[in-house]
């Protein structure tokens, strides 16, 4: 296996690219059945076939252990609910966080998975508001400031705060925050 992913040199083109020995082999495979090599094409269709069929039964696994889940903490937190159960902590991730699409085959996760990942969010979504506290507070000042140099500073410091939240915003939708 270490040989497999170990780091050589190729030629590409007019210039030299370095990648692991199997994508190479992989790639002189493709060329060579693009070519017209009859041994190849077959190898190189017999080798994509099987990373296909792999892939699909992967994503087959996926979907349906979703499916699992979904149905079966939902199952368990509307029991809790039935029963007046409120001190149980909340499953990671959350059942209405585990996204299925049906037309596509599809399911994916929409937010924290993790304690770790769940502890993150919540320390950004603090400092969000931090950040908007702030910025209120900036504005309030920069309203009644009359000196012209403090009026700079406190402009400076708003711009600051907003490319701020122009990052921290993505961030959270991203990991299923707001």
């Amino acid at each position: 296996m270490a040989e497999a992913y170990r780091d050589i040199n190729v030629r590409d083109g007019e210039h030299n690219v370095t990648m692991p020995m199997a994508q190479a082999v992989v790639r002189s495979l493709a060329v060579n059945a693009a070519k017209g090599q009859h041994r190849a094409q077959r190898l190189f269709a017999e080798m994509l076939s099987t990373t296909e069929r792999q892939n699909k039964q992967l994503a087959d696994e996926w979907l349906n252990v979703a499916m699992d889940y979904k149905i079966e903490w939902d199952r368990e937190l509307a029991r809790r609910d039935a029963r007046g159960i409120t001190h149980l902590p909340e499953p990671l991730p959350h059942p209405d966080q585990v996204k299925i699409d049906m037309n596509i085959g599809g399911a994916w996760i929409e937010g924290p998975v993790t304690k770790e990942d769940a502890a993150k969010l919540e320390w950004l979504a603090e400092r969000r508001d931090d950040v908007c506290k702030e910025l209120e507070e900036l504005r309030q000042n920069l309203e009644t400031e009359r000196n012209e140099a403090l009026r700079k500073l406190i402009l400076d410091e708003i711009e600051r705060n907003e490319a701020l939240l122009g990052k921290l915003d993505p961030a959270l939708q991203a990991i299923g925050y707001g």
